[in-house]
């Protein structure tokens, strides 16, 4: 294969030091998951931050596996990844959890019980291999093959638990893998013991329950478990797709429970050879353009089935180059996996792509660049071009889009199948542990349908069983409006006479919701530049509008972001823009545009400053905060984090808004941009509603809380937070009431009523929520395909003196106020208002928007 002599990608590894700088070693791809470890386990210390008004939050981390092990240079530990760290947030002698609002119905759920003895003593062995065996598989059959000697075991690549004590504390044995030849000798050493409703019983049920999943004669892949005997085949567009499972096993209220979850894996058929063959036939500069189809991307390795993370290309390495082997010999690429996998690579010059250890094997000490064949992996998931192609996501959807019947058949399917297999039976046997064959049932209450208030002084409507309102702009007027005096309409010479009607038809859409609409000035766009574009929008802005629209013949990022960074940083003047097809009918009846004129009517409104809806708020004097962050976004080494806060003044009917963004390089501590910005939202509250007024309750919904973040928002963010709002009231006679609930969207558990989604103002709190926790979840939204998601809440720190159920009934009249959709949402208004910010700024902006924009809605 020829490839261009230059690149600026250009690297050589060998010699590549970190950015600490350490060296970096190229590896080959089987040490991947089998790095270099540090037998040191890093033992989290519980560690605690105390406010005032609140009792401490304590963070309570499991003991590692192998605490008090030996140190070794290899077969190192795996810590804790089978149990999320426990964040007690819970503070003793709380209050009840549960509410009591709303119609009391009975909920089946994705989860299982899970019995066991619990007053079983378990051992913990520290294993070490010598000479080092990398890997891990090895290890595991190594292990397997002293069977008799150690009867009912569970190991997880590092540390060995047994159901019944060894008789030495301490012994050393000959081992050998009767497949591969493999032979070492085994150090094993008591390290520790407990009884099996311990932290430490809980991770060896995890480790459990994915040995039951192994024994399935499941594919691997990442963390979960998927069926390739079962996979779905999308002929038509070159896809396959893998029907899978997400467990896990954890502690809840009374009971332990395993959750588990139906997931699915889009495979594609392409190895990134072929993808590196199609680019090669494209014009421009080959190791550019490769360098920028491949970087990001997931590829799923054939040999080993493990995924990986592409993060560059190195095309001064091929299959032909020579490594060293942990043993010191040096072998080619070609040889490694024609030795060790039986693979022979066809061509032997295609450039290497180069992974990076994930933050887990960071962990377990591996800081090495591993190195993968272009011809040995294959392209997973879906690219951004796919996602454009609607007959192909509808393909997708309708096979991973599981309704709630089909959902739950799938889950028995799932349970019966671990019953009945011999392997999985052996399995939960030997360690007296059963799998209850029933979904668990849960207690769930319907709080009341929220009254949406229009304009006009008319009552409420109710928002509907589906919680959705976009009829009710027939008959109502907006809550309040701004007129939309001075405006202009960009638009191309031949979208001129679509746009013309489309406008007409908003006119008097608008006018029928109380929106008064004047006759725009029209820039025709010359050409399809992005210096036409851009030239038309300073034009408009010359003449003093307040807001310009721009419709643009298809999808361009590059031309919507020089849009946005125009009139929002130079000009301060809020934009919408709409593509050609939205705004032109089907068949020339413009009036079949009357939907859609609706919602971009209700947009301009918003973004002029005008309240379309409200819901009767029973808290006043009070500031409602919505933050989130945004990490993929054009700039890779950057995270922009958005607050949005709704603020609601004593005996005001409606709210005003407020919002800041920043960026910040990815990785870096959040804690003084959120509590920064809380102050300067408190000090606008000020500022615009009189001297020394403060909000008597500020509620904050932190959204974007991934897994293992929690302990950094509780002793960090918090702490941050309360100190500045401490300052900031220290003279004053009654300080701020603060509550922190954390948000988090992407949870495993699901709830079927019967055998459909519950409605909107579902709520469970009790036996599948978590002991340490002020928490529950919400089902706030209805869906029209497959299974609807209920979101979790965690209420971290809580001052206002509200109860849980008022709480909750507040959360859900949050999730009403989003006006870009006329209905509920699974979050808060304002955390889908901080993530479109967020989402905008990271994308296009990349700074904050002129002072003028930010009690505007600018961002819909």
């Amino acid at each position: 294969m020829e490839r261009d002599k230059k690149s600026s990608h250009k690297r050589k590894y060998d010699e590549s030091t970190d950015e600490n700088g350490n060296a970096k070693r190229k590896l080959p791809p089987i040490e991947s998951g089998e790095c270099s470890r540090s037998s040191s386990s890093a033992s989290s210390s519980p560690s605690s931050s105390s406010f005032a008004g609140r009792p401490a939050v304590k963070v309570e981390a499991v003991p590692s596996s192998d605490a008090g092990g030996p140190e070794r240079k290899r077969s190192g530990p795996r810590g804790n990844r089978y149990l999320p760290e426990v964040v007690v947030t819970r503070p003793p002698n709380a209050p009840t959890k549960q509410g009591s609002s709303g119609q009391l119905v009975k909920l089946s759920t994705n989860y299982f019980r899970l019995t066991r003895n619990s007053d079983k003593t378990i051992f913990q062995y520290c294993v070490e291999f010598v000479p080092a065996v990398e890997d891990v598989r090895q290890r595991y059959a190594l292990i397997r093959a002293q069977g008799a000697l150690f009867g009912p075991q569970i190991f997880d690549g590092a540390t060995l638990f047994l159901y019944n004590k060894l008789k030495r504390d301490e012994l050393t044995m000959e081992a050998k893998d009767a497949r591969s030849g493999v032979q070492c000798q085994l150090h094993i050493r008591l390290v520790g013991s407990a009884d099996m409703s311990s932290e430490k019983g809980l991770m060896v049920l995890n480790l459990l329950q994915r040995k039951a999943m192994r024994s399935l004669e499941l594919l691997q892949l990442g963390r979960h478990f998927f069926d390739p005997l079962a996979k779905i085949a999308v002929p038509q567009f070159g896809l396959e797709i893998y029907p899978g499972y997400i467990t896990s096993v954890r502690q809840h209220e009374q009971e332990v429970m395993m959750c588990v979850e139906i997931t699915h894996r889009v495979m594609r058929r392409d190895t990134c050879y072929q993808l590196m063959s199609s680019v090669q036939r494209q014009p421009g500069p080959f190791r550019e353009n490769f360098h920028r189809a491949i970087v990001g991307a997931i590829v799923m390795s054939t040999y080993n089935q493990k995924t990986y993370r592409i993060v560059d290309v190195d095309f001064s390495t091929t299959p032909s180059s020579s490594f060293t082997k942990a043993d010191g010999t040096s072998i080619t690429f070609m040889e490694y996996f024609q030795t060790r996998y039986n693979v022979r690579i066809r061509d032997p010059q295609q450039p290497m792509l180069v992974t990076a250890p994930s933050a887990r094997q960071k962990r377990q000490g591996c800081n090495n660049l591993l190195l993968l064949v272009p011809e040995l992996s294959r392209m997973t998931g879906i690219t951004e071009e796919m996602r454009k192609d609607f007959h192909l996501m509808r393909s997708i959807a309708d096979q991973t889009r599981l309704r709630p019947d089909k959902r739950l058949e799938r889950l028995a399917a799932f349970n019966q199948r671990l019953q009945n297999t011999p392997a999985t039976r052996e399995v939960f046997g030997f360690w007296k542990t059963e799998l209850d064959r029933r979904l668990l049932e849960v207690p769930g209450r319907i709080l009341e349908q929220e009254l949406i208030v229009f304009g006009q002084d008319r009552p409420g409507i109710a928002a509907g069983r589906k919680a959705e309102w976009n009829q009710a702009f027939r008959n109502n007027h907006m809550q309040s409006s701004v007129e939309l005096r001075r405006w202009a309409v960009l638009v191309e010479g031949s979208g001129s006479h679509a746009a013309y009607d489309f406008v007409r038809l908003m006119m008097d859409v608008g006018n029928g919701m109380g929106f008064r609409i004047s006759e725009p000035h029209y820039y025709y766009v010359r050409g399809n530049s992005l210096g036409s574009y851009t030239e038309a929008v300073t034009e408009a802005a010359m003449k003093d509008v307040q807001l310009i629209t721009i419709i643009v013949p298809n999808d361009r990022a590059d031309r919507y972001s020089a849009i946005k960074k125009q009139s929002c940083l130079q000009y301060g003047i809020p934009t919408q823009v709409l593509k050609q097809r939205t705004i032109t009918p089907r068949g020339g009846n413009v009036r079949s545009l009357m939907s859609v004129a609706t919602k971009v009517a209700v947009q301009l409104n918003c973004k002029l400053g005008g309240i379309p809806w409200t819901v009767k708020n029973p808290l006043q004097s009070v500031m409602v905060i919505g933050f989130d962050v945004c990490t993929k976004g054009t700039d890779k080494s950057k995270t922009s984090a958005a607050l949005v806060a709704t603020m609601y003044a004593p005996g005001s009917k409606q709210p005003s808004y407020f919002s800041v963004v920043e960026q910040r390089n990815k990785g870096e501590v959040l804690s003084d941009a959120i509590s920064i910005n809380v102050l300067k939202a408190l000090r606008t509250y000020e500022h615009r509603y009189g001297a020394g007024q403060f909000p008597r309750r500020i509620i904050l919904y932190r959204a974007g809380v991934g897994d293992g973040q929690l302990a950094n928002v509780v002793e960090h963010e918090l702490l941050a937070i309360k100190q500045n709002l401490d300052m900031a009231c220290a003279k004053r006679e009654k300080p701020v009431q603060l509550t922190v609930i954390v948000v988090t969207k992407r949870v495993n558990t699901r709830l079927f009523l019967g055998r459909d989604n519950p409605p909107p103002g579902t709520v469970v709190d009790d036996k599948i929520t978590l002991p340490e926790r002020t928490d529950f979840f919400l089902v706030s939204q209805s869906v029209m395909q497959g299974s609807v998601s209920p979101t979790a809440y965690n209420v971290i720190y809580d001052e206002s003196g509200l109860t849980i159920d008022q709480l909750q009934v507040y959360t859900y009249k949050q999730t009403h106020l989003y006006y870009n959709w006329s209905g509920t949402l699974a979050v808060p208004a304002v955390c889908q208002y901080a993530q479109k910010l967020a989402h905008l700024t990271a994308n296009s902006l990349h700074q904050q928007s002129d002072g003028k924009l930010d009690h505007l809605l600018y961002y819909l």
